[in-house]
């Protein structure tokens, strides 16, 4: 991957939580499975730690990749490939970036999702599904309770 990514997803949050119990919850499946929507993530969160993403009933595996950077509980940065779509999995690896900063009051999580490819279909797809999760965290961190997937409904 080079330094110079061409397409780029950005999104912040901010969470009324810890950063330890943050990044418990990013990298724990005993939590994954209750927010991000029945997947959780393998790895030892380790530099150089293979990390793959698969459903957690099914076994089947959404997404692989590499720990490239873990400095708990500030930032990961996961080396990632979409495993089960092959248009996307063809674009090869791009890069995740989860960045816990504590603020007054509050937790910023900060996640960046990069690809070399200009107008990435990876990026994308992230960019629909990333909300969706991290909306899911902070409900589950905050209340107890994670949200269901949301159905996205066309309104005229």
């Amino acid at each position: 991957m080079s330094a110079d990514m061409k397409s780029k997803f950005v999104y912040v949050t901010f969470i009324k939580t810890t950063p330890q119990k943050l990044w418990d919850a990013l990298t724990k499946p005993e939590f994954q499975k209750i927010y991000f929507f029945g997947t959780i993530q393998e790895s030892t969160y380790k530099k150089g730690a293979p990390w793959k993403m698969v459903g957690a009933d099914s076994g089947k595996t959404f997404d692989s990749g590499e720990i490239l950077e873990s400095d708990p509980p500030h930032k990961l940065v996961i080396k990632w490939r979409n495993e089960w779509m092959p248009e996307l999995n063809a674009e090869g690896y791009g890069r995740c970036t989860m960045e816990i900063v504590q603020a007054i009051g509050t937790v910023k999580l900060t996640i960046t999702h990069e690809h070399e490819f200009e107008n990435s279909k990876l990026i994308a797809g992230v960019s629909n599904g990333w909300p969706q999760i991290l909306s899911s965290l902070k409900s589950y961190l905050e209340t107890g309770v994670a949200m269901e997937r949301p159905v996205e409904k066309s309104v005229k």
